[in-house]
């Protein structure tokens, strides 16, 4: 019953290679921490309408088919002028969601273990002086954007923030962990409080997920 909405949803929108991923959860299993109708919307409404956009952008130009949101964003000079600002906001949009919602789950929390760990206490000292960085990088960034952890060319991490949805592949870098601080994604619940957000938001962050891709970068 839950998918159904966005069964529906996506029957209405444009079609093209690139899809809405489930998710991963029930749309409540992250309250209190971030409440079920944010989700909803977010999921469903925002994350459908980059799809969409992106997807008919890219159907205006075949030799493009085939290529994933990644690649078009690791290379958006190669991008057909035309639609380069729209792959760069709506691919984003996409790519940053999806990494998004599979970095969370209901028994989040904690910190992470094995290489990650302690990758994250080699470069930041700490796990808790790294939860600081990040959230000062969320705090900072003004307007809408995102807060990252990301890995460089030569391995090494680091925190940073993207404005709108520019996506740190764009920079070369891989991104490992991402927060969304885009009014919509909490404002029904947080108001201005964006601070509140960043704190609550390491509740619900899934390490077993974020271990893995960092293991398979």
């Amino acid at each position: 019953m839950e998918s159904l909405g966005l069964e529906a949803l996506a029957a209405e929108l444009p079609q093209g290679p690139f899809t809405v991923p489930p998710l991963p959860y029930a749309y409540n299993a992250l309250e209190p921490h971030i409440d079920e109708r944010t989700m909803r919307i977010h999921h469903d409404k925002h994350h459908a309408a980059y799809v969409a956009t992106l997807n008919g952008a890219i159907a205006r130009f075949p030799d493009l088919k085939g290529k994933s949101a990644e690649d078009l964003l690791k290379d958006l000079q190669a991008v057909p002028q035309e639609i380069r600002t729209t792959v760069r906001n709506h691919g984003g949009g996409h790519v940053n969601h999806t990494l998004f919602w599979s970095s969370m789950g209901p028994d989040g929390g904690g910190e992470p273990q094995g290489e990650l760990g302690q990758a994250i206490k080699k470069q930041f000292g700490s796990f808790d002086s790294f939860k600081q960085q990040f959230n000062q990088a969320g705090m900072k960034c003004f307007g809408s954007g995102w807060a990252w952890l990301v890995q460089d060319a030569q391995g090494q991490l680091k925190v940073m923030s993207t404005a709108n949805q520019d996506s740190p592949l764009s920079e070369g870098l891989t991104p490992i962990l991402g927060n969304d601080v885009w009014e919509h994604a909490y404002y029904l619940k947080y108001q201005n409080r964006r601070a509140d957000y960043l704190t609550a938001w390491w509740n619900v962050v899934n390490w077993a997920v974020v271990d893995r891709r960092f293991a398979s970068t």
